[in-house]
This record gives C-alpha cells, sequence and structure tokens, in this order.
C-alpha cells in the first residue's frame, strides 16, 4: 500500500533525498519543480518503506490507508499527476560541491531576516563552509513568515518553525534581534564587517489596487498579522462588531486563509497558536458570510488546490459560487489538478442574495471591484461583469492581491518589481554592476510567489552563486591584502 502527500505540503523536497526508488515528483531538476500544489508520489513505484514520512518537515505524507474520509482524494491526486505523464525514475548523476570548497575564504556571513528563505539560506551556507552566520531581524522573534504569515489552524504547515528551531541554536549561528538594518545599521555597516551579506527581507507591502472611491479596503496582510500576533500589529486592529459580511478581494490562498478564520467555529482554533485577542473577537462574532471574489473565471484561480479542498471538505461551513453562467459552467471542464476543481461539486448561489444558513463561503469569479460603497461605514463592493455594475452586501472590504517588498534604505530597490534589484541573487547597484559581496533570497529576490519551500531551491541557488564568487576571488587574489570582487581591503 503506498503513501500519498497530501494538503499540508510544502514544497521543500527533503522527502526526494530519502527516497530509495525516487518515486517522488517532480524533483528539482524537472520543468514542474515549484508551479505544482504538491510532489506527488508514484503509487506504482512506492515500496511502502515510509522513509518520506518520516523526513517530512510538515506532516504532510501519509500511508494511504490511512488517510481519513476527507482526504482520500489525495491518493487520487497522487495517482493523477502520474496519469498522462511520462517520468524517469532513474537516479540523475549526483552533484558535489566544488572540489576546491576547502578554498573558499569565507569567514562570516550575515543573513538579514529569519524568515524561511533565510534558515534555507543559513542552513546551505552551515553545510558547505566553515563559515559563520549571524541572522538579524528587527523583530524579537524569530520565524517570519513560517511564525506570523501561516494561519494558526494550520498547525502541521507551522511545523516548520520546529524544522527551523535548531538553526537558532547552532554552535556557528549568532542571533541579533531587534536590530532593523537600514535602521540600527546600515547595509553598507554590514559590508564592511561581513565576508558576505545575504538579505531575506521578504515583501511587506500590498499590491496597488486602483479603486474608483476615497474608501480604501483593509489589508489582508493586518488581518493575517492580528490573528497571528505579529508584534506589529495592535489587539484592536481589527474591528468585527457589527460586521455580518465580508468580501475579499482576491482569490490566493491568503484570502482563503481570512474566509477560513472568519467563518470557524472558534472551538476548533482553542490550542492553536491563534493570538488571545484575535479569538476573543472570533468568540463574539457575528459574521455569517465571506464572499472571495476573483476579477477572472475558475482557470485562473491564484488558490491552491488543497486550501479549496480544504474549504470544500469543511462540512460546517457549505461553500458555494457565484458568477457569471458562462464562468460558472467553466468549472465543470476543469481537471482535476486544476486549483477550483473542488469547486465543481459544490452548489451555485447567487450574491448578494441573503445567506439561508449560519455561515458560508462564497467563491465569485469574472467580477471586478469598482469601488466601495460607504455611508459612515462600509456597505457594500460595487462589482462589474459583462452584464453590468452590481453591488456585493459588505460590513468589511478585505484586499487580498499579493504582495510587494519595500525598499530597504541603502539598497538598490526595483519598484517594478518590489523587489531588491538584483540579477539571479547578486544584488545589482545603480551602475548595473553587482554589489560586491551582497546577495539576495526569497520574495525580495524573485518577487512574492511562491510557498514556504519554494524558498529552499531558490535560496540554494544563491549560496551556489555566493560560493562560486568567493571560490573565484579566492584563485585570483594573491594575497589577503588584496583588494578584490568579493572580499574588501577597507575591513580591517
Amino acid at each position: 500500500m503506498a503513501f500519498a502527500i497530501t494538503q499540508n505540503c510544502c514544497n521543500d523536497a527533503s522527502c526526494l533525498s530519502v527516497c530509495p526508488v525516487n518515486c517522488i515528483h517532480p524533483t528539482p531538476d524537472e520543468p514542474d519543480f515549484g508551479k505544482t500544489d504538491l510532489l506527488y508520489i508514484d503509487p506504482r513505484t512506492c515500496i511502502d518503506c515510509g522513509a518520506c514520512a518520516d523526513a517530512c518537515p510538515v506532516d504532510a505524507i501519509t500511508r494511504v490507508s490511512r488517510l481519513s474520509p476527507s482526504q482520500q482524494v489525495y491518493a487520487e491526486l497522487n495517482a493523477d499527476y502520474y496519469k498522462d505523464r511520462p517520468v524517469d525514475h532513474a537516479w540523475g548523476a549526483p552533484v558535489f560541491p566544488p572540489a576546491d570548497i576547502g578554498k573558499v575564504a569565507l569567514r562570516r556571513v550575515a543573513v538579514v531576516g529569519t524568515g524561511p528563505a533565510a534558515c534555507y539560506t543559513a542552513t546551505a551556507l552551515l553545510r558547505q563552509t566553515d563559515a559563520t552566520v549571524t541572522f538579524f531581524d528587527r523583530l524579537p522573534t524569530a520565524g517570519g513568515l513560517a511564525r506570523y504569515g501561516v494561519a494558526p489552524d494550520h498547525t502541521s504547515t507551522r511545523r516548520i518553525g520546529e524544522h527551523f528551531r535548531s538553526l537558532f541554536v547552532h554552535s556557528r549561528v549568532t542571533m541579533r534581534m531587534g536590530v532593523e538594518v537600514g535602521v540600527d545599521i546600515t547595509p553598507e555597516q554590514l559590508s564592511a564587517e561581513f565576508d558576505a551579506v545575504v538579505y531575506a527581507v521578504g515583501a511587506d507591502r500590498d499590491r496597488a489596487l486602483p479603486l474608483g472611491d476615497e474608501a480604501v479596503p483593509v489589508s489582508a496582510r493586518l488581518l493575517v498579522g492580528w490573528y497571528t500576533g505579529h508584534p506589529d500589529v495592535a489587539a484592536d486592529a481589527i474591528d468585527l462588531s457589527g460586521v455580518e459580511r465580508v468580501v475579499v478581494i482576491g482569490n490566493g490562498n491568503v484570502a482563503l486563509d481570512a474566509a477560513r478564520i472568519l467563518t470557524a467555529d472558534v472551538d476548533d482554533l482553542v490550542g492553536t497558536d491563534i493570538s488571545p485577542h484575535a479569538l476573543a473577537a472570533l468568540r463574539n462574532s457575528s459574521v455569517s458570510e465571506v464572499t472571495v471574489l476573483g476579477r477572472r473565471g475558475p482557470e485562473f484561480a491564484a488558490f491552491t488546490r488543497s486550501e479549496c479542498q480544504a474549504l470544500v471538505s469543511r462540512r460546517s461551513v457549505p461553500v458555494v459560487v457565484d458568477g457569471p453562467d458562462d464562468i460558472v459552467s467553466a468549472l465543470g471542464s476543469l481537471p482535476m489538478s486544476a486549483s477550483a476543481s473542488p469547486l465543481a461539486t459544490v452548489p451555485v448561489a447567487s450574491v448578494p442574495a441573503a445567506s439561508e444558513t449560519a455561515r458560508r463561503i462564497v467563491f465569485s469569479f469574472g467580477r471586478t471591484p469598482v469601488a466601495i460603497r460607504h455611508d459612515g461605514g462600509v456597505r457594500g463592493l460595487d462589482v462589474r461583469d459583462a452584464d453590468g455594475t452590481r453591488t456585493i452586501a459588505a460590513d468589511l472590504v478585505l484586499q487580498a492581491t499579493g504582495y510587494r517588498g519595500s525598499p530597504l534604505p541603502g539598497l538598490p530597490f526595483d519598484e517594478d518589481r518590489g523587489t531588491v534589484r538584483n540579477v539571479d541573487g547578486r544584488v545589482i547597484g545603480e551602475d548595473g554592476d553587482p554589489l560586491a559581496g551582497a546577495y539576495v533570497v526569497g520574495w525580495a529576490k524573485r518577487g512574492a510567489s511562491g510557498g514556504i519551500g519554494d524558498n529552499k531551491a531558490d535560496a540554494e541557488r544563491t549560496v551556489d552563486l555566493l560560493l562560486a564568487d568567493a571560490l573565484a576571488d579566492s584563485s585570483t587574489t594573491a594575497s589577503t591584502t588584496r583588494r578584490s570582487v568579493f572580499r574588501r581591503s577597507a575591513r580591517k
């Protein structure tokens, strides 16, 4: 009986290296890697050894015979991935560090940030070199997105934090918490103190959302920080008093998190890492309906299939679909692997009709937000579709349309992309040349896309560049006092 990978998959590929028959795909050297919601186990090749389940940092791998009724679909999904896809289970050529890696003159590396991208970077550095790593974070507690970006009811996914915890007490690691780079210390000062600096500063702004009204939606990012207890978000930042209907603009995983938490049975959140003030507010909440709004059809949904499946499988809160007839009918033609395919089995309902149940979640497709209606408070959201403009009643409008980075003082910034200016992870200066010893990983490198595990391959690629630069410098530097691309003669 084979194993199956389920909803919690973080895509960091820890399971791949322990599989004795190479039956987990896509692998990092395959085109699909980073583009699928999950990794998948080939049931025809799996030998039922369980090594992958032991290695998984988020408990996402389960024996098929032990899948709960709501998880049975993952046995089908794992098998479906291989149905029309030829996969070579032969091992590729092994990859080794450069033979002269021991010659790298790398003593001290700074990593700015303590989220997943930062942690994967430090892990790769500690594994391949003898360098010490110093983490810098403006917050008092480490974890970044793994701590303050993962919903509290995703308890298995949040275990990735435990996976990184041993890193923070490693003998070659120093933690400098409560230190804000760009304020308390400059990038220039870091470059003078360390052989290399890797920036893993994430993305902390919302993407622009033009609306034809002065009223603005509340950022879903604020809601996430509110229920995860982010130190920058006040306990009263979200006011749910009098809120019965909520519209979330955007249909990525953050939008689904918001919908799920706002309609959750509060008793199910007790014992999770949810902030006490959010738990108290939700206990007294009267939210009865959350509409998740998407401009395009279900085939373009930004959420993952596993997150959608989890909402559909949650029997306590009905899920319905709304939108123009031609768009809703498209659900039936989606392949099983499509993000919105679980919605093909749910009822179609009209919005803004009064909710007929205590609570429900509405997926509304093919509607573009135009303006927030307000009269001393939010009254609704005007949306436009092929039939014209209509109003969805709402007491609260949330924006979950994606994130972008903020400029860090002293560091080149690409305003168009919302990232640190870089080429493949090397930070690029105003003159177009790489900044010596400066690198970037994660969302600050590639934009706010991909989940926790996607940062692992990304970080390892940047570390490979860093080591290649260091090795090239070591081989061309005649003496330790000579100025070079990687090390600075100004350092004493």
